[in-house]
């Protein structure tokens, strides 16, 4: 394997990712992914950090990347990582966490013969809101640089609930669990390196954010509860530092928290955005440590949307 390098999404104009070491560091707002940044996850994963964490497995015949970063030119910066991290020859593949733009447009700048894989309903999801989100974060001046001329481009391969591809020497198994984040995010499980490429589903210590209409807590929490039995011993999220199993759990509690107070001001008649105000308040005490903590209010309303 020829290892020349060394080693935010979360939605809408939402510029969240991570420093180059854990534990959390401030955020950083650069939407262009550094050169030479690849550093080992796992025996067969690596990652580089950035506006997303791009995720790559690494097997003895095919190579899977994980997310593109925003627009063509980052798209390139990582399909040259990841054939530095492959031996010659090496065929690649291409998979999305969710159809955000920092995630999924910059498939132009990976070589052809790329074979890319999606879920069905990330790739429905992406024709019906691509371009929509597409505009929202070209307002950015340099984003709209990297989004230049950028479309909505399909992928090779559509599956429903799994699809597992055999690199060689190790797997990656592609899974959708339900909505979360969006309708159609998607995990990915290396099972021989006990790593979760998370998407935005799994976070370390970043206040979940829910985009889609008809997503919820109550969703997101059941979408957690699949993941759990894998049992993963690296986590990769999206966004912000990498992690363990322990930030599965504190995901899961951190929803059930909202959830629970939520319903419990809902059953007393208080107005959503009343509710969404006093949890908002609650929790910036509560969990001082965690980021974006002004997509409460959101949450709650989709409690309450989830709950008539």
């Amino acid at each position: 394997m020829h290892l020349r390098f060394v080693a935010l999404g979360a939605g809408l104009l939402l510029l969240l990712t991570t420093a180059f070491a854990d534990p959390p560091q401030p955020m950083i707002t650069d939407p262009m992914l550094p050169e030479h940044a690849a550093r080992q996850l796992s025996p067969h994963v690596y990652v580089v950090m950035g506006f997303p964490n791009i995720g790559i497995v690494v097997g003895r015949r095919g190579t899977l990347v994980i997310d593109t970063g925003l627009g063509p030119r980052n798209g390139a910066v990582v399909a040259r990582t990841a054939a530095a991290l492959s031996p010659p020859g090496q065929k690649l593949y291409l998979t999305t966490t969710h159809f955000h733009p920092e995630h999924a447009s910059g498939q132009r700048g990976f070589p052809p013969g790329t074979i890319v894989i999606r879920p069905r309903v990330q790739e429905a999801e992406l024709e019906a809101d691509g371009p929509r989100f597409l505009a929202l974060f070209a307002r950015s001046p340099r984003m709209h640089a990297l989004l230049e001329g950028v479309g909505v481009d399909p992928a090779n391969v559509l599956f429903d609930r799994n699809y597992t591809l055999d690199l060689g020497g190790v797997h990656a198994r592609l899974l959708y669990f339900g909505a979360a984040h969006t309708r159609g995010d998607e995990v990915i499980f290396v099972p021989e390196d006990s790593t979760l490429i998370s998407g935005d589903v799994v976070q370390n210590h970043l206040s979940p954010n829910i985009i889609c209409e008809t997503c919820s807590p109550r969703q997101w929490i059941a979408v957690l509860d699949q993941i759990a039995p894998l049992k993963p011993q690296h986590i990769l999220p999206d966004h912000g530092a990498l992690g363990g199993p322990e930030l599965i759990p504190e995901e899961r509690a951190f929803l059930v928290d909202l959830q629970t107070r939520a319903l419990a001001l809902k059953s007393r008649g208080v107005p959503a955005a009343e509710a969404g105000r006093q949890i908002a308040t609650d929790f910036k005490a509560r969990y001082a440590d965690w980021y974006s903590l002004d997509n409460v209010p959101q949450s709650v309303a989709h409690t309450y949307a989830d709950h008539p």
